[in-house]
C-alpha cells in the first residue's frame, strides 16, 4: 500500500498527470527506508522538471547497437465471392537502443510524402502511411513540418511508433473456398486451395487454416497435399496445421464431411475461414527502414539490425 500511495503521490498532482516516467520514479520512490546515493538531488529535479526526463545522462555501452523491429498484422475480410469487404495493415516499430551518452537519432521509411519531396525519379514509389503515433521522446514539431523523425532515444527497449496503411497491400496468402452441401445436408464436400504470394526466398511459419464445419459434423475424411489436418470437434473447424510454407508455393486440401441427422432442419451459418500466420523479412504495407542515423559528440560508430515480422490479425474469408 505504502508503493502506491507514493506512486499516486509523485504522478499526480491535483488530479492532473506530472509525472508518468517509469525509470526516473525508480530514481526516488524507494519505500521510504533507503535513500538513493547514486543520484544528486539536483539531477532527479533535472529530470523530473527537464524536457528529456525518459533517459538520464552519463550512459554508457561498450558496443553502440540498435534494433529495429517492424512488427505488422494483416487485417482482411473477403465476401464469398472473392470481393475485399476489408483490407488495412497495422504496425509498428519497436527498437531496442544501445547507446552511449544523448544521441540524436534520424529514422526514415518510404513515407510516399518524404519521397515525392525528394523528387528523385530513380527512387521507387513510397508508401501512403496513415495515423501514424510516436513515443513522446519524437519531435513532433519537425515531423509535422517536414515528416522528418527525429528523437533522443530512451535507454533499452521502447515503441517509437504506431501507423496503418489501407492502400496497395500484398497480401501474403490467397485462399479459395469451395463448399458444397449433398445429400439433403447429410454430407458437405470441401476443396481449399491455398496459394503463398510472398518471393520463393521467404516462408511463412505457424501457418493455422481453420475451416468451419457444422455443429452436427460426425466426421470428416480429409485428404491434403502438405501439412497436417484433422477435425476438432471443440472449435467446429478442420484445422490445418502447416509449419513452414515457402514462397510462391501451392497446396490442396479436400475434404468430405458426413453430418448427423437433425430433429430442426436449420441452416448453417457458415462462419468465415479464420487464417493464423508469421512471415518473417516481409511487410504486406510495403513499408521498410530507408535509414537511421545516429549523431553522437564523440562521433561513434553505431551498429544497426533491422528486422520484419507480418502476421496475421483478422484475416477472414467468407464461405
Amino acid at each position: 500500500m505504502t508503493l502506491i500511495y507514493e506512486l499516486m503521490d509523485e504522478t499526480m498532482d491535483f488530479g492532473y498527470p506530472q509525472n508518468c516516467a517509469v525509470d526516473v520514479l525508480r530514481l526516488y520512490i524507494n519505500l521510504g527506508n533507503i535513500r538513493p546515493q547514486d543520484e544528486p538531488d539536483s539531477k532527479l529535479t533535472s529530470q523530473i522538471t527537464g524536457a528529456i526526463d525518459w533517459r538520464r545522462e552519463g550512459i554508457r555501452h561498450k558496443k553502440n547497437e540498435v534494433y529495429i523491429d517492424v512488427l505488422e498484422s494483416v487485417n482482411l475480410l473477403l465476401s464469398t465471392t472473392g470481393n475485399i469487404l476489408r483490407n488495412e495493415v497495422t504496425g509498428q516499430v519497436q527498437m531496442n537502443t544501445k547507446l552511449t551518452g544523448m544521441p540524436e537519432c534520424k529514422f526514415g521509411l518510404n513515407d510516399k510524402l518524404v519521397i515525392e519531396r525528394e523528387s528523385n525519379q530513380s527512387r521507387k514509389p513510397g508508401i501512403e502511411i496513415d495515423d501514424c503515433t510516436f513515443h513522446r521522446c519524437v519531435r513532433l514539431g519537425k515531423f509535422d513540418a517536414d515528416r522528418t523523425i527525429t528523437f533522443i532515444p530512451p535507454d533499452g527497449e521502447f515503441e517509437l511508433m504506431r501507423y496503418r496503411v489501407t492502400d496497395n497491400i500484398n497480401l501474403p496468402f490467397r485462399i479459395i473456398p469451395a463448399v458444397q452441401e449433398e445429400h439433403g445436408q447429410t454430407k458437405l464436400s470441401i476443396n481449399l486451395k491455398v496459394h503463398a504470394k510472398f518471393s520463393e526466398k521467404l516462408f511463412a511459419t505457424h501457418v493455422v487454416i481453420k475451416m468451419p464445419v457444422p455443429k452436427n459434423t460426425a466426421k470428416a475424411k480429409i485428404k491434403n497435399s502438405f501439412g497436417r489436418a484433422r477435425y476438432e470437434p471443440e472449435q467446429q473447424a478442420i484445422v490445418w496445421r502447416i509449419k513452414r510454407f515457402p514462397g510462391k508455393y501451392e497446396c490442396m486440401m479436400a475434404a468430405d464431411v458426413d453430418l448427423m441427422p437433425t430433429v430442426r432442419n436449420k441452416t448453417w451459418s457458415r462462419p468465415p475461414i479464420n487464417v493464423e500466420f508469421q512471415v518473417p523479412m516481409f511487410t504486406a504495407s510495403g513499408v521498410h527502414v530507408r535509414f537511421l542515423r545516429v549523431f553522437d559528440k564523440s562521433g561513434y560508430h553505431t551498429n544497426r539490425w533491422v528486422r520484419y515480422i507480418t502476421k496475421a490479425g483478422g484475416y477472414q474469408i467468407r464461405i
